[in-house]
């Protein structure tokens, strides 16, 4: 009797024991936070122009960045000379103004490390000629553009410096592209390099949620 008490007594501590650890098993503690970050490009500023762009990690998300952003910049002739029909016509090409929606992922964790972007948005062009003082045309633009690079984080403090490439599809949406019979030729494919300085702060406390593997 004792002996089938005892049996019966391991049989049902076994059938507990794992009927209770794929439970914990599916229970992991991670911390949560909202994080804001502002950064900028400086290429922008030595050519005449300026930009501000903000990020948002939501508490809820891993790997998710969400944005917007504006900008504005003076073509170098190094680009404008990129598109052969617009070489060396004298042209002077400007971002007047620009605004954007982006979206970044992460491979790893958000804010870190290698991500694909994407983003979408309006530029607006003031274009003149050299032959031509004082005129200039004005043409909207709309961008769609993929984007890949890395976050990286080299100090001990939120500063961080993001290198990414990008190419752009754009197409002329309102506006006109020909000054006194010469016509600018918007590239459909236009591809993009540059360097983003940004820092970041979280704006809600961190949590810990209950989170299935």
């Amino acid at each position: 009797m004792k002996t089938n008490f005892k049996f019966f007594a391991i049989t049902c501590l076994l059938f507990s024991s794992l009927s209770m650890k794929p439970l914990f098993a599916q229970e992991k503690t991670v911390d949560r936070k909202t994080i804001l970050s502002v950064e900028t490009d400086p290429s922008t500023f030595l050519f005449g122009g300026y930009a501000f762009h903000i990020r948002l990690k939501p508490a809820g998300s891993d790997r998710l960045v969400i944005g917007a952003g504006t900008y504005a910049m003076d073509f170098p002739a190094f680009l404008v000379d990129l598109n052969e029909k617009n070489k060396a016509k004298g042209w002077n090409v400007r971002i007047n103004s620009a605004f954007g929606l982006f979206g970044e992922y992460y491979f790893n964790e958000a804010n870190k490390g290698w991500f694909a972007g994407l983003q979408a948005g309006i530029q607006n062009y003031k274009n003149s000629m050299d032959p031509s003082p004082g005129k200039h045309i004005s043409y909207s633009n709309l961008l769609i553009m993929p984007s890949a690079g890395v976050n990286w984080q080299p100090f001990d403090f939120p500063l961080y410096l993001k290198p990414w490439a990008g190419l752009g599809f754009t197409g002329r949406i309102s506006g006109q592209n020909t000054l006194e019979g010469n016509t600018f030729d918007i590239s459909t494919l236009s591809p993009f390099v540059t360097l983003h300085v940004g820092y970041a702060f979280s704006i809600t406390r961190s949590t810990r949620q209950c989170k299935k593997k």
